[in-house]
């Protein structure tokens, strides 16, 4: 495994001074309930680690730089946790602590649709926010799947389904706010749509899971909700076909806002799931957005394209509710899976290449998955050259995992020798942290440790993610 060996080690008892005034100061909003603390312990990933120690509730900036201060004075971790969505590991308390969690700061507190533009505290969930937004005329893009909280989503770097047209969060994200750990309250950027003012703080702690900085408030950009949008999917002989045609839409050009793949495992999976009677073959699942007229354009040429890579029963879903039907299965894809082997915990590994070298690695990864003989299902952002393969594994088989590590290590590798990325949008929290090293450098490494030895001397920022 590709994660730290020592997950189980006994963390020492939080101090009584530092326990004792944050029930003073909190009440029944600081929790040393096993159920609560195991709620926070626990993510998507396949690490079993003891709970934290207690979990903080918080409703302010404020209250969140009192925690941060609280537990800087008695050297004490703190884990941010959002909506717990996390795929690699990112909100474990591999080393005791508090989990801050901040699901509470869920205000919408600014919408500026003048400037497309709109500040949110980090509990905000992407479907509230869309919901706050419609009313505009507006709605905001990053959509990883997952309802989570965009304080999470930036901790992380998220992109999802839309980031082939409108990027990642990266892209979409201002300014900040964040506490620091000694308690201050620091802000980056502004509502300019863009700034050479000194270094770039905002992208510094875009991607920093935590281990930088509690975000406490974002401004991101918001877009005019299209004219018309029109989903279609589109069924293929081989996965490879899928992805040349992929591959060819996004070359000759055609601004698609979405374009999904599913796997004959996955269209079975949602099948079962949703009750879909989709044709059980590799899919492209895909969205056009714009006027009437381009989408109609954009939908014709993507026809063209798919046909010639021997793709049929090109269909069409051009009202809301069919839309939205297709894209619930989407999102359902992962827990729909799931259930194609009950009981079992997936090990999902997410890479991303340089699209012209995307079907020799998902070709590549298929070929090892069945020669190993595991279950697996497989899920793509593959307009800009991400998918995700999902092992599936039986946790009384120790064996298992092991093939699902010795599988996912060599998927990586194999991304990162075409010059790609050992995680598109997952992030590295403790699953990765070997990977990173092999992607960036010793070098890198050591830069990115001095960075987090600067802003978090004391060590406690989300301890032990990213690196070992």
């Amino acid at each position: 495994m590709n994660a730290p060996a020592a997950l189980d080690a006994v963390a020492p008892p939080l101090p009584a001074g530092l326990l004792s005034t944050l029930q003073a100061e909190f009440g029944a909003r600081c929790s040393t309930a096993l159920a609560v603390r195991q709620q926070h312990g626990r993510d998507e990933s396949v690490f079993d680690v003891p709970p934290p120690q207690a979990v903080v509730f918080v409703d302010t900036e404020a209250e969140v730089a009192r925690v941060v201060s609280l537990c800087a004075a008695h050297r004490v971790p703190v884990i941010p946790y959002g909506a717990g969505s996390s795929l690699e590991g990112h909100l474990l308390a591999v080393q005791g602590g508090i989990s801050l969690d901040v699901s509470r700061m869920d205000r919408v507190l600014r919408i500026d649709a003048e400037d497309l533009t709109v500040t949110v505290q980090p509990g905000v969930t992407r479907k509230q926010l869309n919901e706050a937004l419609k009313h505009e005329g507006l709605f905001f893009p990053i959509d990883p799947g997952a309802d989570a909280s965009l304080g999470g989503m930036a901790a992380t770097r998220a992109s999802g389904t839309n980031a082939v047209r409108y990027g990642t969060m990266r892209e979409n994200v201002l300014g900040l706010r964040f506490v620091n750990v000694n308690g201050e309250i620091v802000r980056t950027g502004s509502r300019a749509k863009k700034s050479s003012a000194g270094y770039d703080l905002t992208r510094l702690l875009i991607g920093s899971e935590g281990t930088l900085g509690v975000i406490t408030e974002l401004t991101v950009k918001v877009h005019p909700l299209p004219e018309a949008v029109s989903a279609a999917v589109c069924f293929f002989p081989s996965i490879d076909a899928a992805v040349r045609t992929a591959m060819q839409v996004i070359q000759i050009g055609i601004p698609i806002a979405r374009c999904e793949l599913l796997d004959t495992n996955a269209i079975r999976a949602v099948n079962a799931h949703d009750k879909l009677g989709l044709k059980e073959s590799p899919m492209l699942l895909m969205e056009f957005h714009g006027s009437e007229a381009g989408v109609a354009e954009q939908a014709a040429v993507v026809q063209d394209v798919a046909a010639g890579h021997g793709g049929e029963a090109f269909e069409w879903a051009t009202t809301p509710e069919a839309r939205t039907r297709l894209w619930t299965a989407r999102h359902h894809a992962y827990l729909s899976g799931l259930q194609m082997r009950p009981g079992c915990r997936a090990v999902t590994t997410d890479t991303c290449v340089p699209i012209s070298r995307l079907a020799e690695n998902i070709n590549a990864s298929i070929a090892e998955v069945e020669a190993a003989g595991l279950p697996y299902f497989i899920v793509g952002h593959v307009g800009d050259g991400n998918f995700h393969l999902a092992y599936l594994l039986d946790p009384t088989q120790p064996e298992e995992l092991a093939t699902a590590e010795r599988l996912s290590a060599q998927m990586v590798a194999r991304a990162i020798a075409m010059e790609g990325t050992c995680t598109g949008e997952h992030g590295i929290g403790l699953h990765k942290q070997g990977f990173l090293v092999e992607e960036t450098g010793d070098e890198a490494v050591a830069m990115m440790r001095a960075v987090k030895a600067a802003m978090d001397p004391l060590g406690i920022l989300n301890p032990g993610k990213i690196f070992r």
